[in-house]
């Protein structure tokens, strides 16, 4: 099992930014890829960015070129930079763990292949 624990969200105006961090710890085995989704009120759980283990890494269209995912295995963080934020950006965000290897970009597509969730840190972002 892995436990993962988000920290850094908050509200900012629209064209600001905030650092998504996510704490790890439990076997390594379990964090081949790894993953921020996000979820705002009344829509679905969809996938903003993942990263494997050979650091391989992938961002949805609407985040592509403002949001940045980087993973430090020395301090065993998951880290999600937001920069130019929006008020669609607005969501509990979700840091997630899978033990699948493969393209980020097809494994986001697909919660179910993550087993291990955080809690959620909410991201407000207020025109």
């Amino acid at each position: 099992q892995v436990q993962l624990v988000e920290s850094g969200g908050g509200s900012v105006q629209a064209g600001g930014s905030l650092k998504l961090s996510c704490g790890i710890s439990g076997d390594p085995v379990n964090t081949k890829t790894m993953a921020w989704f996000r979820q705002a009120p009344g829509k679905q759980r969809e996938g903003v960015a993942g990263i494997n283990s050979e650091g391989s890494t992938h961002l949805i269209g609407s985040v592509k070129g403002r949001f940045t995912i980087s993973r430090d295995s020395a301090k065993n963080n998951l880290n999600l930079q937001m920069n130019s934020l929006k008020p669609e950006d607005t969501a509990v965000y979700y840091c997630a763990a899978s033990r699948a290897f493969g393209d980020p970009k097809i494994l986001v597509q697909i919660p179910g292949l993550f087993e291990s969730w955080g809690q959620g840190t909410q991201v407000t972002v207020s025109s």
